[in-house]
């Protein structure tokens, strides 16, 4: 496959309301939209998640437009390709950074199933045509706050609700939520918020039959969410510590969780991620697709993604107009009592907004191939 050129393109977005985790609020959305475009005028597009601070993982959007500028861009531009599958090959000898290298093997997965004529799904080797997808919701400034959200949420048909928790907004909380909502799907995601501390205290848990805990123990840590797994009946689902498929089969060989998460920039790229799935599928491990409050672009990644097999559990896709008062897709991702329909048009199956990219845009650099 052949690239002409390739535009970096620097985002500003803000969020309809600010979401907050147990490391911080996050009200505005920096981040890049990658495009790769061929000698046919197809063009293919990916996003950037790496956030302005290096609290979810050590990559910003600082270290993000380094590493693509300085050292992946020149890659592809020193490389010939055939098959996407040949950018993480391609990556390898830059260590880490996987959310730079997952924005620019986005683009070129999408370029490839255009030139193709077939849908980013396809190309993948998905074949659902809908997927249930659930919300993730962030500490509000009270319990009543967090309810009306629920009910708002539950309401819209969210196949399950995703709570962030921490230190002091946790048991409590959820055994609240819990005598309100007794028959709701829910899981709490704590991202590294406890150490092995806090065991006794996580253990107690188990009494609200929660569908999972996500990442409860340190980023980088299998070892002790091997040891709180063995005597906590939740599952522990892991977020962060999972970077790679050896990541997933070190997890996996210790018994450190009993479900994955998969997050495409997280993991760098949709070759891995489809990789991890692979293996979840051979050794029968729920996954499902995390979110990182992507815009419409990588949001219509995460759809195809989770057309593959082993995505039994609703993910992180919840509607454009959850986060944002414009995308820059058209039209917009929308969920309809829990479920997305997949697009089958080619590549990602949505159109960009031109007039809200432009709005948004800060610079644009283009590299020539």
């Amino acid at each position: 496959m052949s690239i002409k050129q390739l535009k970096l393109r620097k985002l500003i977005m803000n969020l309809k309301h600010p979401f907050t985790t147990s490391f911080g609020t996050i009200q505005e959305k920096e981040f890049f939209i990658t495009e790769a475009i061929d000698v046919d005028g197809n063009h293919g597009f990916g996003e950037s998640v790496a956030f302005s601070s290096p609290w979810y993982t050590e990559e910003t959007v600082a270290t993000n437009q380094h590493v693509m500028e300085d050292f992946l861009i020149p890659i592809l531009q020193t490389n010939k390709m055939n098959h996407p599958d040949e950018v993480s090959k391609l990556f390898k000898p830059i260590k880490g950074n996987n959310m730079a290298k997952a924005a620019l093997e986005g683009a070129v997965w999408d370029l490839y199933a255009k030139q193709k004529g077939i849908s980013l799904a396809e190309a993948l080797g998905g074949d659902k045509k809908q997927i249930d997808v659930g919300i993730s919701i962030g500490i509000q400034s009270s319990v009543e706050a967090l309810i009306e959200v629920i009910s708002q949420s539950v309401e819209a048909g969210y196949k399950r609700i995703k709570l962030k928790i921490k230190p002091g907004w946790d048991l409590e909380v959820l055994q609240e939520v819990r005598s309100h909502f007794p028959d709701t799907l829910i899981m709490a995601d704590a991202n590294s918020a406890y150490t092995r501390e806090d065991i006794d205290h996580l253990k107690k848990l188990d009494e609200l039959h929660l569908m999972m805990i996500e990442q409860p123990l340190a980023h980088d840590d299998i070892v002790d969410h091997a040891k709180l797994q063995a005597v906590i009946h939740t599952p522990i689902c892991l977020d962060e510590s999972i970077h790679s498929l050896e990541d997933t089969r070190k997890a996996f060989e210790l018994g450190s969780c009993k479900i994955i998460n998969i997050k495409i920039g997280r993991v760098g790229g949709l070759t891995e991620a489809k990789k991890i799935h692979d293996f979840c599928l051979e050794h029968d491990i729920p996954v499902w697709c995390g979110g990182m409050l992507e815009s419409g672009i990588g949001r219509a990644h995460n759809i195809a993604l989770t057309t593959l097999p082993q995505f039994i559990l609703p993910g992180d896709t919840a509607g454009s107009a959850n986060y944002w008062e414009k995308d820059i897709i058209q039209p917009e991702v929308i969920a309809e009592n829990g479920v997305i329909h997949v697009p089958d048009s080619p590549g990602i199956g949505y159109e960009i907004n031109k007039d809200a990219l432009d709005e948004f845009t800060e610079w644009v650099k283009v590299f020539k191939f």
